[in-house]
């Protein structure tokens, strides 16, 4: 990347101090991360604005200032004013890395509830099918068969295009990744040509930050917008803002339904569900309604990149899904409940996995949930998610989930306050304690549901992430109950 390729990419406002035979070096989003020559975006975050650290990066090392506006002034450092950084970046980001997203089919998952399960589906089947997939989402990171931690659900573009380069360098065609809507209205992925992208629903979450439902809609139909006619949309017909992503969509258009002859539910148990799409017997392990629309979107997917019917269908028979998701938490001994775990922290979510059990639960099975909501989130859902369990479970333990800053006994009360009565409710700040009680009272043929965490091995109070594991804890206590321990 040469000074004059940088300038011609930003089509900037104004340009100062150019020194063409200046080297560039890395590009950075943060100050902190600057050394000699590098090129520092400032960006205005939701929290913190870049443009005020701008002289720390030429401190640092940065060469190269690319911003909205600066009074900064220093014939050493050429200073380039466009009219939108966020834009920008990735864009960028992606030429900086050598544009592997070109080199890559790229296939993105939006929507609130089953973007986890779907990529990670997607991945599995092709992967069985050899092909040569990555993974990019809320529980892992993989390149190819190899996995690494994922901080967010979609990464900042430069660590975007970074990896991506990883991805081609070690052999990738494909790449599946979830597209969050936060990362749709921070213009994460501008710079990445999708071939393939779906929606899975929408429904009342991250309310805190689009503030509204129709603003949280619009940020995830811009990864719709901008499809090609080269591209395919998959999208869950039956949702209602299904139509919505396709409005202004040039790609070819591709609508899932359980509502005609096309595609039905033939079975749906405690041991899996099985599904007709377009004559196709799918036969998987994993439960629920929610889970039909997962897999339905999974095989036009894979369909739309020209993958067999029969080889798609064969690989869903064996494909787990993503873990933390309705995952059975094992227990030697007959005497033990059934405890699942999901990352079920909205009530959308919540009701599609309390639904579910409650439907395929044997008649003489209690159905107990324990379930918190996260601190410095959209408060309005937390009495829905009261209402929710109240509906489908005998019995509820409230608990804390990710407080963070706020005091957990207030969230616990504002659920509390949801319910119309408290018969079958308990309240135990102490997560740990929550599921111990639950665990210690259930009969043996009961089904506890642990909802919010999911995959996730921390809880986060007060900024500090501590290790804590649903799974973990949830099989210890299944094992002291067997030895009539604690």
């Amino acid at each position: 990347m040469t000074l004059k390729r940088l300038i011609e990419i930003c089509d900037p406002l104004h340009v100062t101090n150019a020194n063409y035979g200046i080297e560039l070096g890395p590009l950075v989003l943060d100050s902190r991360d600057a050394k000699d020559n590098s090129v520092f975006v400032a960006v205005r975050g939701t929290r913190v604005d870049g443009h005020m650290f701008i002289e720390d990066a030429i401190e640092r090392g940065a060469t190269v200032v690319i911003c909205e506006d600066s009074f900064y002034t220093n014939e050493d450092v050429c200073v380039i004013e466009v009219e939108n950084t966020k834009k920008l970046t990735g864009v960028i980001a992606q030429e900086f890395a050598g544009n592997p997203a070109e080199k890559l089919q790229v296939i993105g998952i939006t929507g609130t509830n089953g973007k986890t399960t779907t990529a990670t589906l997607v991945y599995q089947v092709l992967r069985h099918c050899n092909r040569n997939a990555s993974l990019l989402g809320t529980v892992s990171k993989r390149i190819l068969d190899d996995e690494f931690d994922s901080k967010l659900t979609t990464s900042d573009p430069i660590e975007l295009a970074n990896d991506m380069l990883k991805m081609v360098e070690a052999g990738s065609e494909y790449l599946v990744m979830e597209v969050s809507s936060h990362a749709l209205d921070q213009y994460r992925v501008a710079g990445v040509a999708f071939k393939v992208a779906a929606f899975t629903n929408l429904s009342h979450d991250h309310l805190d930050y689009h503030e509204t439902l129709n603003e949280y809609a619009k940020a995830k139909r811009r990864l719709f917008d901008t499809l090609s006619e080269e591209s395919y949309a998959v999208v869950n017909a039956d949702d209602k803002y299904g139509a919505y992503m396709l409005d202004r969509c040039k790609a070819e258009k591709i609508e899932l339904s359980f509502n005609n002859d096309k595609a039905y539910i033939l079975e749906n148990t405690a041991n899996g569900i099985s599904i007709i799409i377009d004559g196709e017997k799918i036969e998987s392990p994993l439960v629920g309604k929610f889970n039909a629309y997962n897999l339905g979107e999974v095989y036009y997917i894979c369909k739309a990149l020209g993958l067999d019917p029969k080889e798609i269908v064969k690989a869903l028979s064996k494909a787990k899904g993503a873990p933390g998701r309705m995952e059975t938490v094992s227990g030697s001994g007959d005497q033990n409940p059934l405890v699942i775990v999901d990352y079920a922290h909205t009530p959308d979510a919540l009701q599609n996995v309390l639904s579910t059990l409650s439907a395929v639960k044997d008649a003489s099975q209690n159905l107990t949930v324990v379930f918190g909501a996260g601190g410095d989130r959209d408060s309005s859902k937390r009495p829905e998610m009261a209402k929710i369990s109240e509906l489908f479970a005998d019995k509820v333990f409230v608990t804390s989930d990710n407080p963070r800053t706020e005091n957990p006994d207030v969230i616990i009360a504002d659920i509390i306050a949801g319910f119309e009565k408290l018969d079958k409710v308990s309240s135990v700040t102490n997560r740990k304690d929550a599921i111990k009680r639950a665990i210690q009272e259930a009969e043996s043929n009961e089904i506890i549901l642990i909802a919010g965490k999911g995959h996730e091995d921390y809880q986060e109070i007060n900024g500090e992430r501590h290790h804590f594991d649903d799974r973990e804890i949830a099989a210890e206590l299944l094992k002291l109950k067997v030895e009539g321990g604690g």
